[in-house]
């Protein structure tokens, strides 16, 4: 397995990473332990998990991932093999059950940490990020920027100067951010420099063929400034598999969960047909052909793959090993040129 550092840190993580939000919803703890025992098999050092976790998100399975993870380090003592991330979640009226309404504030922030700590059994993470920003911004698929300032909103500041603490007392080794923009990339850099806080290594937000976004603004500064990307959804909650193109799959994730439609849009079905057919035209299982394109990319530090069953990880896992051909990459291309971003 391939590793490349994270951020400017002496860290090496592998490539693919170990998305875990599906664990204690569509996945038992049992499910989850049996993955985790796979992927390290395979070369994977990197787990990726939240507070939020499971999706969708409730009160009443909220933390169950965490746990999870928690209970497999109880059993198999591999701390010092894995570099585990977690998210402390941000704000909004959807996850009111969080602390009577979440902040990114010292009181609620120390008490998410403590809970992830708990939950995972262990005393520390290499990576905690703030899971999505404070203010009010583009982020979720939102579109059409409209300023609005929130006097309730925590401040980056504010935010950054409680991370420093939890790094100065040994309980975060690093620090990133998720679902973030370029001004908000560059104010949480120009606080940390300016105070002599921990700097950023990581930036979690979408990347996938049907929502390159992040090439525009953010891949630059990624490269620029060493804070590299950790792209989730890389198959687009699994649509660019091609398995929802002719029915609904039994037990899939937008069969069981109707909310999940960001990229069932018509012409995301359009883009996400044509990306198919070429990787069939070229012998290629279209999951691996869409991995192995974000895994090519030289912002990219990790590519968080999540599945359900082991076969669907092995493959996934597999696309580590598939460099696409030039004709390949071309063709991507012209198919992006003719659907760009259609599911942002």
């Amino acid at each position: 397995m391939q590793t490349r550092k994270l951020g400017n840190t002496d860290i090496d993580v592998s490539l693919i990473c170990l998305g875990t939000m599906t664990w204690g919803e569509q996945n038992t703890e049992a499910e989850a332990h049996s993955q985790l025992d796979y992927a390290l098999e395979r070369g994977i050092n990197f787990i990726d998990t939240a507070e939020l976790y499971p999706v969708p998100p409730m009160a009443e399975t909220q933390g169950r991932t965490e746990a999870y993870i928690g209970s497999w380090l109880r059993k198999r003592g591999r701390r010092e093999d894995i570099v585990l991330a977690s998210k402390v979640c941000g704000p909004g009226e959807w996850v009111n059950y969080f602390r009577g309404g979440p902040r990114l504030d010292r009181p609620h922030m120390t008490q998410a940490l403590e809970d992830s700590l708990r939950r995972l059994n262990t005393d520390y993470l290499d990576l905690y990020q703030i899971h999505w920003p404070a203010r009010p911004t583009n982020y979720f698929g939102s579109l059409g920027y409209v300023h609005q300032e929130d006097p309730e909103a925590t401040p980056i500041a504010e935010t950054l100067e409680v991370l420093d603490g939890f790094v100065r007392a040994g309980k975060v080794r690093h620090i990133g951010i998720s679902n973030e923009t370029p001004w908000g990339l560059t104010e949480y850099l120009r606080q940390a420099e300016r105070h002599d806080w921990p700097r950023l290594v990581s930036i979690q937000n979408p990347y996938n063929l049907l929502n390159r976004s992040f090439e525009v603004g953010l891949a630059e500064m990624a490269i620029r400034e060493q804070v590299g990307l950790l792209a989730y959804s890389p198959l687009g909650f699994g649509v660019l598999s091609g398995k929802y193109l002719e029915r609904m799959p039994e037990g899939a994730r937008l069969t069981l969960f109707s909310r999940f439609s960001r990229y069932t849009n018509e012409q995301g079905v359009a883009a996400t047909r044509a990306y198919v057919e070429l990787a069939k035209a070229h012998g290629l299982s279209p999951a691996q052909m869409a991995l192995a394109f974000v895994n090519s990319r030289p912002f990219l530090t990790s590519n968080i793959i999540g599945a359900t069953r082991l076969d669907q990880l092995r493959e996934n896992i597999d696309s580590a090993e598939l460099v696409l051909s030039d004709e390949v990459l071309e063709a991507i291309e012209t198919i992006h040129g003719r659907h760009p971003n259609p599911c942002p």
